[in-house]
């Protein structure tokens, strides 16, 4: 059963999550296989594979997500990993963007059914977006590489924000196109269970230079 398929995952990753939390999971689970049928969000089909290739790969990483701030989740398509993470952290607001109309149609829709006030939806290329508040992580999930993806939102970070992407393995390549040396990088393993493909997270934060001085 998917309950069992979610519970025993949670377990596993060391997630505490009210009945409440879990419901919420696996109904947005429901609206995604729904909505999957007709709009094509995820090319993962069956409800067992997208909790365990949607909801639980998405809060593995929920370690590293500070229980309060303002994030920012970029190319969220079918509201991943935002969805997921926001019912875990209630107390944080969440923004999701993504240049796709249909699919943030459907995460509008998401978030109206399962109650999530503190999470905003927006339509639009993140190149072209503009916040009215500063963000303390913005994160992607299998968006675009490194040197792209910190591209793409440099005119959104400040000295604090830490940007993290969710990846399957980093390339050395791809670090190294980075280039400068303005950010500190570190790669963490990701276990997600039921998952045998490699999983990683990487984060960047900006270094200081005036404290190294």
């Amino acid at each position: 059963m998917a309950d069992d398929v979610l519970s025993a995952g949670l377990a596993s990753l060391g997630i505490e999550c009210s009945p409440a939390q879990q419901r919420q999971l696996l109904r947005f689970v429901d609206l995604l296989q729904k909505w999957n049928r007709v709009y094509n969000l995820t090319a993962i089909s069956g409800r067992d594979r997208m909790l365990t290739y949607h909801l639980l790969d998405s809060l593995a990483i929920l370690p590293w997500i500070p229980a309060n701030g303002h994030f920012l989740d970029v190319g969220t398509g079918a509201g991943l990993p935002g969805i997921p993470l926001s019912i875990l952290q209630p107390q944080a607001h969440w923004l999701l963007l993504d240049s796709n109309g249909k699919k943030t149609r459907f995460v509008q829709q998401a978030v109206a059914e399962l109650g999530l006030t503190q999470v905003q939806v927006v339509n639009c290329r993140v190149e072209d977006y503009h916040a009215e508040s500063e963000f303390d992580v913005i994160l992607s999930r299998a968006y675009a590489s490194l040197a792209d993806f910190e591209s793409s939102v440099n005119h959104l970070c400040t000295t604090r924000t830490c940007l993290m992407s969710m990846k399957t393995r980093l390339a050395p390549s791809e670090s190294a196109a980075l280039g400068n040396g303005n950010y500190k990088l570190e790669t963490f393993e990701l276990r997600v269970p039921g998952i045998t493909e490699p999983r990683s997270l990487v984060t960047l934060k900006r270094i200081n230079r005036s404290l190294e001085a």
